[in-house]
């Protein structure tokens, strides 16, 4: 079982940048997959983007293409979401996942698991 913890939310202006972090521990980080999600209040829980075990391929939701940039450093057991361009319809909490039975591109969010607490993302107009 991977363990997972979010980092790097915050309130940030239209037009903003934020970094969020991902830390693994546990099992081999670098054997998965990995997506990251996102819940607004009152809403499903939003695929944003995925990114395969070695970090080649990804793959974004269109709302958030151009503007949001997911990496990893297998190295350092972290997974990133640079997002920038920030707008008020991208206040969400953020969560990032393990794909355990899906391809690496799925937006199926019951394919991943060993989900993190989340990190709030505030945008203001």
């Amino acid at each position: 079982q991977v363990q997972l913890v979010e980092s790097g939310g915050g309130l940030v202006q239209a037009g903003g940048s934020l970094r969020l972090s991902c830390a693994a521990s546990g099992r081999t980080f670098s054997n998965y997959a990995m997506g990251w999600f996102r819940q607004a209040p009152g809403k499903e829980r939003e695929f944003i983007a995925a990114i395969t075990w070695g970090g080649a391929s990804t793959v974004y939701a269109d709302s958030v293409k151009g503007r949001f940039t997911i990496s990893r450093d297998n190295a350092k057991n972290t997974l990133y979401l640079q997002m920038n361009s920030l707008k008020p319809e991208d206040t969400a909490v953020y969560y990032c996942a393990v794909n355990q039975r899906g391809p690496w591109y799925s937006r199926n969010h019951s394919n991943f698991g060993s989900w993190g607490q989340g990190t709030q993302v505030t945008v203001s107009s």
